[in-house]
């Protein structure tokens, strides 16, 4: 008896070591787990949303643009979409979503603690544990999962805290509406009300059991498993949320056999834009990245904050929706047939749409635009093999979306690299047109479809070109050596070095005046000009006509070698017809707050470039290139009014532009395809047939409803007082201006013989650009 006593006695240390070792880890735990969230709620381990966000996560006011007539162009919001309170979801649609992501939702306070122990003892193979609050906390604050574990374990923390401080506010129904109204099934179909428009043509509340379950099951990856895209893949997951509302006795075995036996039954359609002037997304992109600049130095200066997309800014612009629809409608109508006879010249070349490249970059090119959708970024952030991916670009599919100037069109077999292949083709273009007199800009065109094509073709992007350059190498030498209109170049062969640069219509010999030199295009006599200037002089002009890209210091600018904007292209044209005053292009008028409070005024940016003789004669120059140059083509489109331009064309055409100047209208065209490689062969690429007669529809347009806008035909360039006195074209030989002595002006006689040496030079002339 006394030697079990001691036996006891020596075993009972250890049992109370164990039960006291046991409950020291456990508070531990419990403690370091409360300590973790506590430094997490505290912000230790980074930022956490603020208390209003939290209790308004949804509720941010857009911002508004308004055209200058007074119309709502756009908005800024995070997305749209169609928010349905929780008794406009059907019942089976929140037993779906028990089913497949949170079954015990309504028994925790937004950790499931027995859903976190099972992942972590299954290794994560059985789900990762997050509730749907959690889930919802991860949609409005966290957005994606970093890549390093570190920080994807502190994201996880705060999810947590979000989670339980989502569950203090709301109520497990609002949870639950907020959760579906915030994904993004894709397709523009943002909240399950707009995914049931989508995918079903139906309301919400109208799904059936099946159709609820697809969209349910979506919520595991709206890409890969998207019902359009993998029919076959979605049908198996939608099924799997079927026998899991089996499972929890959500269905009985009838139900079950009934729903997973039916086919999708998708009736798939994009909702519209509730914008209808679509284009405004690229004025929009070139808005946002200005504003948001402007708004961190307004904070920085008087530490105000300002959010495009919660403060419900009123934003005021130059932009006339009237124009800019006119501007939409002649890209239009110019495009649209020459789209449909750019297919016929491609049909059947290998490859097609591209010149001069090989198979191998062909290919490439194809699959750089490959990995650059959001299809393939998505897949590999999905750790997929490179060669799966591939295969799965290459499989034929049930629809493929592709774009036509008729509307957007779905296309039964054909894979997602015939969808790249084929918009490879589509043409594009840039339109801009401003007042040169206060630098407002009235129309922004930066592409043909915001949803395909998102890059600006007006601010964003940089194209060579070629002689819509020319005008500044003449209005440098114009201002440098005072030469007036009809001062005579020879027209002979130039060479500098290695650059021998050559005219398009192969005529050389006797000379030119500057304005049959600039009508015509004529490269040799570009050539002569920057030479006697230099390269320096031009680029230092370019500059002061707020052209900030870079411009090589070479002879070949004077072509049109550099890549420079359509922003800035239009800015330093309209120079010229303001008498010499550059003024920076804006579209911002002011900002009010949403109290009414103006928070920014526009204040023109100016200065004086060139004086109003200088710049009045580039405009007869380029009223010659209308008259009787490469733009002549104007006046078959019925417009009489003064008019000056220049055409541009690069070399293989794969650039194509006109400006146009009116004395109260300057407008820029840019017409080319994404890829230089891709564009018309031949003459047919030159910028009097690809660009002008966008600008001619355009004016028409602008011309017709003229009392609108304040422009007509009628309007008249101002001229400097004298000037064609101070023009000497007495001589055939002699065109300096004469600014000390006004003497009698007299019209040059033109001999029979110059006539037909010019006439000589000039046939066959275009504006295409050669850097031989």
């Amino acid at each position: 008896m006394t030697n079990n006593k001691n036996k006891t006695k020596k075993k009972n240390p250890w049992v109370w070591r164990l039960i006291a070792l046991f409950w020291g880890l456990l508070i531990a735990s419990v403690l370091g787990i409360a300590g973790i969230l506590y430094s997490v709620s505290e912000g230790m381990l980074g930022p956490l949303p603020d208390v209003e966000q939290l209790e308004n996560p949804d509720i941010n006011v857009a911002s508004e643009i308004y055209s200058s007539d007074g119309i709502l162009m756009d908005k800024f919001e995070k997305e749209q979409r169609i928010p349905v309170n929780f008794k406009d979801i059907p019942e089976h649609m929140v037993k779906a979503l028990y089913a497949r992501e949170d079954v015990r939702f309504n028994e925790h306070s937004g950790i499931d603690g027995e859903a976190v122990l099972r992942a972590v003892f299954a290794g994560g193979q059985q789900g990762g544990g997050s509730t749907i609050t959690q889930q919802l906390a991860k949609q409005l604050f966290t957005i994606k999962r970093s890549k390093d574990k570190l920080e994807a374990v502190k994201q996880k923390l705060k999810e947590w805290v979000v989670a339980t401080q989502l569950e203090q506010r709301y109520t497990k129904e609002e949870i639950i509406a907020m959760y579906l109204n915030k994904f993004d099934f894709i397709y523009r179909a943002n909240g399950v009300e707009a995914a049931a428009q989508t995918y079903f043509q139906k309301n919400v509340q109208d799904l059936d059991v099946d159709e609820a379950a697809m969209l349910i099951a979506m919520l595991k990856n709206p890409v890969y498993y998207n019902p359009v895209d993998h029919p076959e893949r979605a049908k198996n997951e939608r099924n799997i949320v079927l026998r899991q509302m089996l499972k929890y006795g959500f269905l009985n075995p009838q139900e079950f056999a009934q729903y997973s036996e039916r086919p999708l039954g998708i009736n798939f359609k994009m909702l519209k834009s509730s914008i209808k002037e679509t284009y405004s997304a690229y004025f929009k992109y070139t808005m946002r990245k200005e504003l948001e600049d402007y708004f961190e130095k307004f904070a920085d200066k008087f530490g105000v904050h300002y959010d495009l997309y919660r403060d419900g800014l009123k934003i005021y612009t130059s932009i006339d929706s009237r124009m800019q629809k006119m501007a939409e409608q002649s890209i239009k109508e110019h495009l649209a047939n020459e789209q449909k006879l750019f297919f016929q010249v491609q049909k059947g070349r290998s490859l097609a749409p591209f010149y001069d490249i090989s198979s191998a970059k062909r290919k490439e090119i194809l699959e750089a635009a490959m990995r650059r959708t959001e299809v393939y970024k998505n897949m590999h952030a999905q750790g997929i093999d490179e060669e799966k991916i591939r295969e799965e670009f290459y499989k034929p599919r049930e629809s493929v979306q592709f774009f036509t100037w008729e509307g957007k069109e779905y296309r039964k077999n054909k894979s997602w690299m015939d969808s790249i292949i084929y918009h490879k083709h589509i043409i594009e273009a840039g339109l801009m047109a401003m007042n040169p007199k206060d630098g407002t800009i009235k129309a922004w065109v930066g592409g043909i479809d915001w949803d395909y094509f998102k890059y600006d073709h007006v601010k964003q992007a940089r194209r060579q070109v070629g002689s819509t350059f020319k005008p500044f190498v003449y209005a440098t030498a114009i201002h440098q050596m005072n030469y007036s209109p009809c001062h005579q170049v020879s027209n002979e062969r130039f060479k500098s070095g290695n650059w021998e640069p050559k005219n398009a219509n192969g005529r050389y010999g006797g000379s030119l005046s500057l304005r049959d030199g600039l009508a015509h295009s004529v490269n040799v006599i570009s050539a002569r000009l920057i030479s006697e200037s230099g390269p320096e002089a031009v680029i230092q002009l370019a500059k002061d006509l707020g052209i900030k890209s870079p411009i090589p210091n070479n002879l070949t600018i004077a072509l049109g070698s550099s890549d420079i904007t359509l922003y800035e292209m239009v800015g330093a044209f309209s120079t010229f017809a303001n008498g010499g005053i550059y003024i920076k292009p804006e579209f911002i008028l002011s900002i009010e707050d949403k109290n009414g409070k103006i928070i920014k005024d526009f204040e023109p940016e100016t200065r004086e470039v060139l004086s109003e003789e200088v710049a009045f004669t580039m405009i007869d120059l380029l009223e010659g290139v209308v008259e009787k140059g490469t733009a002549s083509g104007v006046r078959r489109y019925g417009i009489t009014g003064e008019v000056g331009g220049k055409t541009g064309t690069t070399n293989a055409g794969s650039d194509s532009w006109y400006i146009g100047l009116t004395p109260n209208l300057v407008t820029g065209v840019w017409v080319g395809n994404e890829d230089r490689a891709a564009h018309f062969p031949g003459w047919h690429s030159q910028g009097a047939k690809m660009a002008l007669p966008i600008w001619a529809y355009f004016m028409q347009k602008v011309y017709k409803e003229g009392k609108e806008f304040g422009i007509s035909q009628k309007d008249k360039f101002e001229k400097p007082e004298g000037i064609e006195r101070k023009w000497d074209c007495s001589s055939v030989n002699s065109g300096f201006y004469d600014f000390g002595n006004i003497g009698n002006y007299q019209q040059p006689q033109k001999t029979q013989s110059r006539e037909k040496s010019v006439n000589e030079i000039l046939s066959s002339s275009n504006d295409t650009i050669s850097f031989e």
